[in-house]
């Protein structure tokens, strides 16, 4: 990880890309009142692969070419792409932006701990277990301790839908460990992102004639039209574009600070725009789930203790 100090270019650029990614949450709330799950996770890759490819071409950027390359990124557009968009969209229909949000920022918990079991270079040190412990300590409060009570015996709806979403953190988790090859493969992290949401295009389009028959749902109206083009477009396809210009400028270490500031930007769209109740454990579990992810990352314990020394 480069730990790096960011500039108020980099401040400007991290604020709208939490902004960009919050807002997915409430794109999608808006989706999935007319159009069913993997319909919208289709036209939002399809959408943003279109967008990315016309960039690639016209910025000059190495097209991927061999099939190990493509090979890897149908594996990373699975766990990257198909399996979390999915699980989101579906899960977004039985609960709120705000909490399918907060729910989705423990995606750095899973990836520190999938990184722990299986890359030799990342160890679990005792801060960073004691980060992965309060942060699911939060996820606990977020769901509650009757509804995992009755894990596989009479959940509700509500839960499998929170649930849904700590898979596709999981699988976030799993595409982020996976993604460090890449390095050893030399692809630009922007040829990446482009072939990841194409392997996810190729994947879902066959699935998603066969399950869902989008041919035969009714025209969506306007507003779940321009939701669909916003998530497409401004909530991945310039999302992305912004996560490797961070990522390249200011390092691993910084853009993870994302994770901090989507759930807010979301929470206060649904709660603003879409009418949801913000109930008192969602704030508590969020804090938990923040404190956690600020034990993993380590920088204010280690301005902390330098302080008090």
């Amino acid at each position: 990880m480069i730990n790096q100090s960011m500039g108020s270019k980099d401040w400007a650029m991290l604020l709208l890309l939490s902004f960009l990614w919050g807002g997915s949450f409430f794109f999608i709330g808006v989706a999935v009142t007319e159009l069913p799950p993997l319909t919208i996770v289709t036209l939002r890759v399809g959408i943003a692969a279109i967008t990315l490819w016309v960039i690639l071409l016209a910025s000059g950027y190495e097209v991927p070419k061999t099939f190990k390359l493509w090979r890897t990124f149908f594996v990373v557009g699975l766990f990257n792409n198909v399996i979390p968009f999915g699980l989101i969209v579906w899960g977004q229909t039985h609960i709120g932006a705000g909490l399918a949000s907060i729910i989705n920022a423990t995606t750095p918990l899973f990836t520190v701990l999938i990184a722990g079991v299986f890359l030799a270079d990342e160890h679990m040190t005792r801060q960073k277990i004691i980060g992965v412990l309060v942060g699911l300590f939060g996820v606990t409060v977020l769901i509650g301790a009757d509804s995992l009570a009755n894990l596989g015996l009479d959940m509700s709806l509500e839960t499998l839908a929170q649930l849904a979403i700590i898979g596709a953190a999981m699988a976030y988790g799993s595409a982020s460990v996976f993604s460090r090859r890449f390095k050893a493969l030399g692809i630009s992290p922007f040829s990446t992102a482009v072939g990841q949401v194409t392997t996810a295009t190729v994947i879902l389009i066959p699935l998603t004639f066969m399950v869902e028959r989008p041919d035969q749902l009714a025209n969506p109206s306007l507003n779940v039209w321009l939701a669909i083009f916003a998530l497409a477009i401004f909530s991945t396809a310039l999302a992305y574009i912004l996560f490797f210009r961070i990522l390249s400028s200011s390092g691993a270490t910084n853009v993870v600070l994302v994770t901090f500031l989507v759930p807010i930007t979301a929470s206060f769209l649904g709660w603003l725009i879409l009418d949801e109740q913000m109930h008192n454990r969602y704030f508590v579990g969020m804090a938990f789930i923040g404190i956690g992810l600020a034990a993993i990352d380590g920088r204010l314990w280690t301005k902390l203790k330098n302080a008090l020394n």
